[in-house]
């Protein structure tokens, strides 16, 4: 590769974790006043907030990579739904409050694990922002395991709620641990984590967190991507519609 072709891949690497963060944040936002209760109202946007932050950094860092005069707000609020480059699950609506705590589960195993080994990238931008994210990363899985055994183990409403959703979340498991050529070169080269060989504890780890909760873990016979070339749900062009109208109705407006 060249070095122009080894900085493009690092911008769209560091790019697409931007808008994973930013996507999912948004999603957590959307709880804001309709938590279950006061307190886990403000917990939810306080996460929402870690995640739109650990974005800011993301896309801070890939403005500087493309050095092309866009923003971190220019990345966020002016590219269209094709250019977004996050995984699908982060998109999906908030379903109810088992479902996003489901999700969360999902992620935040899985973002442990992933951000632990970012930290150790050659890159010593990435690295300096995974060891901020990890930090946050683990209080975030403290919650949903927490929120897992109350409402896995907990009614017969709650526990049906939780299964429904871990079944209806399975199949975009399958895209967080898929590896493109430029970002498995990356990973060769010591910047990007290797994703595929998170996939055999990440699902030991959610099993273990199921089992306990008296979930039972989904069966793998479905899986969707895409996410990572632009390919999304019809869900992501109405969370961006929502997201980007100030900045497209008045351009150029800041805080």
């Amino acid at each position: 590769m060249t070095e122009k072709s080894d900085n493009e891949a690092l911008f769209n690497y560091v790019l697409a974790l931007g808008d994973d963060a930013l996507v999912l944040g948004q999603r957590l936002a959307e709880w804001c006043r309709n938590g279950p209760f006061l307190e886990e109202d403000l917990a939810m946007s306080n996460v929402a907030l870690d995640y739109i932050g650990r974005a800011r950094m993301f896309y801070s860092y890939a403005a500087e990579l493309e050095g092309g005069g866009r923003s971190e707000d220019d990345l966020a609020f002016l590219r269209d739904c094709r250019e977004f480059r996050n995984l699908l699950i982060t998109e999906l609506p908030r379903g109810d409050f088992a479902f996003t705590m489901a999700r969360q589960l999902i992620l935040d195993v899985f973002y442990t694990a992933f951000l632990e080994r970012l930290q150790d990238s050659g890159d010593a931008r990435l690295a300096a922002i995974a060891a901020k994210a990890a930090k946050e990363t683990r209080y975030h899985l403290r919650r949903s395991h927490d929120w897992a055994l109350r409402l896995g183990d907990g009614t017969a409403e709650s526990h049906g709620r939780m299964q429904k959703a871990v079944d209806e979340l399975w199949g975009y498991t399958a895209e967080l641990f898929e590896m493109g050529e430029a970002e498995a070169g990356l990973a060769a080269a010591g910047i990007a984590v290797d994703r595929a060989a998170l996939r055999t504890p990440w699902q030991a780890a959610v099993q273990d967190v199921l089992a306990e909760a008296t979930l039972e873990l989904p069966q793998a016979d479905w899986s969707i991507t895409g996410g990572r070339e632009g390919i999304h749900t019809e869900h992501l062009g109405y969370l961006l519609a929502e997201m980007q109208f100030m900045q497209r109705a008045y351009p150029g407006q800041q805080w």
